[in-house]
């Protein structure tokens, strides 16, 4: 099973078409014949990194079907202003009714791959992992995270359930990063590290003792983190955390930590620029 294969995504797609079209599209309703057959062309305006292909389809079958569908491209391809990504060809009225959400979705997930990727490629000289977090739009979260591995990064928690973060305000719930590392180690199942959110490297030789495998270093300068990392000296993996930006991501990577999280990938991504025309039978 894909992503494009999750429930959610049916959901989602439901949904959103229920938003646009509603009972009806009444432009294309009183405009253009039901006979009408027509082919599409969904071009790029800009360069980008492609990502929700197999989305077109979905799409269409969901908006009356009838859609014969050629990907061009696949998700990961680089493209430039003119070219084309995908061809369309049917019923001009599903077509007409597809089209926004078509490029909605490819819209924003093609920007989530696109801004991963130089992100990626700013910290290339380094071994360090772009990866993602829960900054994302909700009920987009399973395809934005598709799109961050689609530009070249990785994946941190899909959500709660999915690992151990132990953050500020977790470590004031439970009276102290102590207390909260030792009760997620004697509580945790064995296959699950337990990652602490340190800002010093007094919480970080604090998480260290009570049992922490990852470390997450909020908000540290380029400076800070490679002493950090130093400190630690392998003992955890290491994460860099908070302020992340294009001309800082080398830096960071410079430093030695394995991990960079950008929630900018997800939650302030540029939407790509791309169009759809029709053409008739």
């Amino acid at each position: 099973m894909t992503v494009f294969d999750l429930p959610a995504v049916d959901a989602l797609i439901k949904a959103a078409l229920t938003e646009d079209v509603g009972a009806g599209d009444l432009t294309t309703q009183l405009t253009v014949a039901p006979e009408r057959q027509a082919h599409a062309e969904i071009r790029a305006k800009c360069e980008a990194v492609v990502a929700g292909m197999p989305l077109i389809r979905k799409v269409c079958d969901a908006a009356g079907g009838g859609i014969v569908v050629e990907e061009v491209v696949r998700d990961g391809a680089q493209v430039k202003a003119g070219d084309v990504l995908a061809r369309l060809s049917g019923s001009a009225h599903v077509l007409l009714s597809a089209e926004r959400l078509i490029l909605n979705l490819l819209q924003q997930l093609s920007g989530v791959a696109t801004l991963t990727s130089r992100f990626v490629e700013a910290a290339h000289t380094t071994n360090c992992r772009i990866i993602d977090t829960r900054k994302t739009v909700p009920g987009l979260r399973a395809l934005q995270k598709y799109a961050v591995r689609a530009g070249g990064g990785h994946n941190h928690r899909l959500g709660l359930a999915d690992g151990i973060l132990i953050k500020n305000n977790h470590i004031t719930a439970a009276g102290g990063i102590t207390p909260a590392v030792r009760a997620a180690r004697a509580n945790a199942p064995h296959v699950y590290k337990v990652e602490v959110e340190c800002r010093t490297l007094g919480e970080v030789d604090e998480a260290l003792a009570a049992g922490a495998e990852a470390i997450l270093l909020d908000n540290m300068t380029p400076a800070q983190l490679t002493a950090a990392v130093k400190h630690i000296a392998g003992r955890a993996i290491t994460e860099a955390s908070g302020g992340v930006n294009l001309d800082s991501v080398r830096h960071i990577a410079a430093s030695g930590v394995d991990l960079i999280s950008v929630g900018a990938l997800t939650h302030s991504a540029p939407a790509v620029d791309l169009h759809m025309l029709l053409s008739l039978v």
